[in-house]
């Protein structure tokens, strides 16, 4: 089997954006994913050879190992390498992280803003590395409750810090396309560890710099 392509990656302003578009009329980017996307194509009554449809396959295969590739992403790793010794004693808190994510119980996207914040304890990591742990664990099969838990235990875990607070508030389309059908829905979720739980001050404190 030829070997997989490569996404193509074009960074802008430290964002970036992935092209799922073929290189080619006859790339074949995973052969077993497209072959399941065009079944499922026309189990649900489309022709798949038509002409808007052709490289549907191809495109799905490479968006959705782009949205499932925090199960190939290790927190630790990107944790330990941007760990730097400070005295500092306050709070860091970093607000409005972006986040998007795909609910397990239908693969439909939740979206959102993550808040996190940690007490230091001789140690501060880069502030870039926060967004990019909630990555880890937002690009994968989530349920809301199980991510927020998740990106507090590995920050928790790694940091060493006295403690970590994290606040997710998303939209979750399984909400607002199907079933109830509510759009103006959100869900809030939190997970304190260490000071942050045992020190109502500390989590308070927490939560006016979210508020803003």
């Amino acid at each position: 089997m030829a070997e997989k392509p490569k996404l193509t990656q074009v960074f802008t302003n430290s964002h970036y954006a992935t092209s799922f578009e073929a290189e080619s009329d006859d790339e074949v980017y995973d052969a077993r994913k497209e072959a399941l996307v065009k079944s499922m194509l026309g189990e649900i009554g489309e022709d798949p050879d038509r002409e808007g449809l052709r490289r549907t396959p191809l495109r799905v295969a490479k968006a959705m190992d782009f949205l499932t590739s925090g199960y190939s992403m290790s927190a630790e790793e990107i944790i330990k390498k941007a760990l730097f010794a400070e005295d500092v004693k306050e709070m860091v808190v970093v607000r409005d992280i972006e986040f998007y994510s795909m609910c397990e119980h239908h693969m439909l996207p939740f979206f959102g803003h993550a808040h996190v914040g940690y007490l230091p304890d001789g140690k501060v990591v880069g502030l870039s590395k926060i967004a990019r742990v909630v990555d880890v664990f937002a690009r994968r099969l989530q349920v809301q409750e199980r991510l927020t838990s998740q990106v507090a235990d590995a920050l928790m875990e790694h940091l060493g810090a006295h403690g970590v607070a994290v606040v997710m508030e998303a939209s979750h389309t399984c909400m607002m396309m199907r079933g109830v059908q509510k759009q103006r829905s959100s869900t809030v979720s939190s997970a304190m560890r260490g000071t942050f739980e045992t020190d109502p001050r500390t989590r308070s404190e927490f939560m006016s710099f979210i508020k803003g």
